[in-house]
């Protein structure tokens, strides 16, 4: 790779990043027999431990003294540390209950989200396509809401959870992985108390020595840091609008995955749902590459 271009590598890390985002549901399938909850707090207890090791091994531990000489920082880790676990906690469940399309619908509203909140607390101005394209967005949910009776909880609850994250962490501006190890040992202790209840009440799927299901277990740490690492890689290489239009190689995969791997059932009016937001993503994403263009131009 080291003879390719740095913008040629930024594309190779994204399409790797936002595939294995986009294969997760494979991962948490094998172990759907596990309760969400002690999924996730392997997926704390792991991730600590080997953000641990890598951030040793990198030496980015500077930004613990960052950190201290700004400690109001650590009340906003504490809030995002708790939207990414219940990120994390809502997906989980949605694999486990055969829910990986409403699960990838959630992440398809994410980047309308993101922006609905640059509106709001950022004063960014929208364009008249982008308006259109929020519009079409929120058409897609009432349609649900409308036809089947229900509200697409899943989806809501992963896009905005994910939105507020991102939110919050652009006001911390730690490094993704040094932030991800913070929140991750902040969650730590709640993750390892849980888990010795499960043992004490004789209902954990992790065992000593371990099994399958335990070496499963052990690779949530796995599963968790390595996209974000290619993710990292991508970023510092390509522009954040080119970054925008791989994003949804991740949901697309799930979706991929829950039509034709896993059988799930699509209803027409989940589909229409799905066909109004893929509008209204290319409107918004064509809109933005043509608004960058623009102002390089000018």
């Amino acid at each position: 790779m080291n003879n390719l271009s740095q913008e040629a590598q930024g594309y190779i890390y994204a399409v790797l990043a936002f595939v294995f985002w986009g294969l997760v549901p494979i991962y948490f399938k094998l172990i759907s027999t596990v309760s969400a909850t002690e999924i996730l707090a392997h997926r704390i207890i792991w991730s600590v431990v080997l953000l641990f090791g890598m951030m040793f091994l990198s030496r980015q531990f500077g930004a613990f003294r960052l950190l201290i000489k700004d400690i109001h920082k650590i009340k906003y880790l504490v809030l995002s540390a708790f939207l990414v676990s219940l990120n994390w906690l809502v997906f989980i469940w949605a694999v486990g209950h055969n829910m990986i399309a409403e699960s990838s619908l959630g992440y398809y509203i994410n980047p309308l989200v993101n922006f609905a909140l640059g509106i709001l607390f950022f004063k960014d101005r929208p364009s008249f396509w982008q308006k259109i394209a929020i519009a079409l967005a929120f058409i897609a949910i009432f349609y649900q809401v409308i036809t089947l009776g229900s509200v697409p909880i899943v989806s809501l609850l992963l896009a905005f959870s994910f939105a507020f994250y991102g939110l919050i962490r652009k006001q911390i501006n730690l490094p993704s992985m040094t932030g991800l190890y913070i929140e991750t040992l902040i969650l730590f202790p709640v993750a390892l108390l849980y888990f010795g209840y499960l043992v004490s009440t004789n209902h954990n799927a992790f065992v000593f020595p371990p099994n399958a299901i335990s070496w499963l277990l052990i690779l949530a740490g796995v599963i968790t840091v390595i996209p974000l690492l290619w993710f990292n890689a991508a970023a510092t290489r390509i522009s954040l609008v080119h970054l925008g239009f791989f994003q949804y190689i991740g949901p697309t995969v799930s979706f991929l995955l829950a039509i034709f791997v896993y059988d799930e059932v699509l209803v027409p009016e989940k589909l229409t749902s799905f066909v109004l937001i893929w509008i209204a993503l290319a409107i918004f994403s064509i809109d933005g590459y043509f608004k960058k263009r623009a102002s390089k131009e000018g």
